[in-house]
């Protein structure tokens, strides 16, 4: 089973449990996935017996490393009709609005790799948890998409444009930098999964929301790691005042020649300059502009706008070549539709902000 649903008993009343079961692949989330999750979030969030709600991933590598990019390119290359390789997006935005909106509270309890689609689902949590040796980052600019699955959202609400700098490097986060950032709401002290959850399985529950949101609150403060000092050090801490410096203004093109530029030196600042300089030219104007654009959006017109993007992005041909450069051959060397960001012109990058989908017409039929 590639999710295990749970309903455990507690001391009063019951909490769901959803664990993402492929560690094999980091807890990828294949479109099977997304909707057993949906299609459980939604009984549960009419079924009095269920109060509280804890999404985590199974084995010790990770949390969940995104969508199942090898599922998605056999869908890109097997098929002319891009509606294939679309649907799974389409199921994974409603899931992800769904949990953004959930009526009960939602503990996500994210360890070791958390990235791409793992992070939009950890993000969508109303309680969000970090073991120790968590590793967060929206890497989809090698691959030739863009930070998707609401990242306008959370990670416009980042400070000193990081949102922007992580969106075009693919910057690793740790636990401290997630915390410092807002990206987590709390650190537990251990690795340990099996703590947290005999815990809540020992609260008396409501089953009325709010009270049992102030009993969670209260249950987590009391596991939280109080040593911070043992966290891994913050790589944030040493680079924040220069990406908030290198990523003013308002040109793209010389905000990504300013940050090649710089005469930083480390191995986690190189790191973020390689995946700039090989990332796709596309996708950083489409990391400009989304965020530029969401600025002013509410929830539900974020998660339009980018399914309009990822809708362009399965038509053109960026995407099925980066995924087959970085993960299927391992070439590492994709040939860009544009060599330069100066390259692109203004028309395709405003192709992907069309259709505007509205109530009536949305794919995702967001209530």
């Amino acid at each position: 089973m590639s999710v295990e649903v749970q309903e455990l008993p507690c001391r009063e009343g019951h909490i769901g449990v959803l664990t993402l079961d492929t560690p094999g692949t980091l807890n990828a989330l294949s479109e099977e996935m997304i909707i057993t999750i949906r299609d459980s979030l939604e009984r549960w969030a009419t079924d009095e017996r269920i109060c509280v709600v804890l999404l985590r991933g199974a084995g010790s590598k990770g949390f969940c490393a995104g969508g199942d990019i090898r599922d998605l390119y056999l869908s890109l290359t097997g098929t002319e009709n891009p509606e294939a390789a679309f649907s799974v997006f389409r199921h994974e935005y409603k899931l992800d609005y769904t949990l953004h909106r959930y009526p009960k509270p939602v503990v996500g309890m994210g360890h070791g790799i958390i990235i791409g689609g793992g992070l939009g689902l950890f993000s969508a949590c109303r309680y969000r948890l970090l073991t120790p040796g968590a590793t967060l980052a929206m890497p989809e600019m090698s691959i030739g998409l863009f930070p998707d699955v609401g990242a306008s959202w959370f990670l416009n609400r980042l400070p000193g444009r990081l949102g922007l700098f992580m969106g075009l490097t693919g910057a690793r986060l740790n636990t401290t930098d997630a915390l410092r950032v807002g990206l987590a709401d709390m650190a537990l002290p251990t690795e340990d999964q099996q703590g947290l959850l005999a815990q809540l399985q020992n609260e008396r529950w409501s089953g009325q929301g709010a009270a049992d949101d102030s009993r969670l609150c209260n249950l987590l403060r009391r596991l939280e790691a109080t040593n911070y000092r043992a966290l891994p050090a913050s790589q944030l801490a040493l680079h924040e005042r220069d990406i908030a410096r290198l990523c003013t203004g308002t040109s793209l093109p010389e905000i990504v020649d300013r940050l090649q530029a710089a005469p930083i030196e480390g191995e986690w600042w190189q790191t973020c300059m390689k995946t700039l300089k090989g990332g796709c030219p596309v996708s950083a104007w489409l990391i400009w502009n989304q965020l530029r654009k969401a600025q002013q959006m509410p929830l539900k017109d974020v998660f339009r706008m980018e399914l309009a993007m990822v809708w362009e992005c399965v038509r053109r041909p960026d995407l099925t070549e980066g995924i087959r450069a970085r993960l299927i051959d391992r070439d590492q060397n994709p040939q860009w539709s544009f060599s330069r960001i100066e390259d692109v012109p203004e028309a395709v990058i405003d192709a992907h902000f069309l259709p505007v989908w509205n109530d009536e017409t949305d794919p995702m039929q967001l209530e």
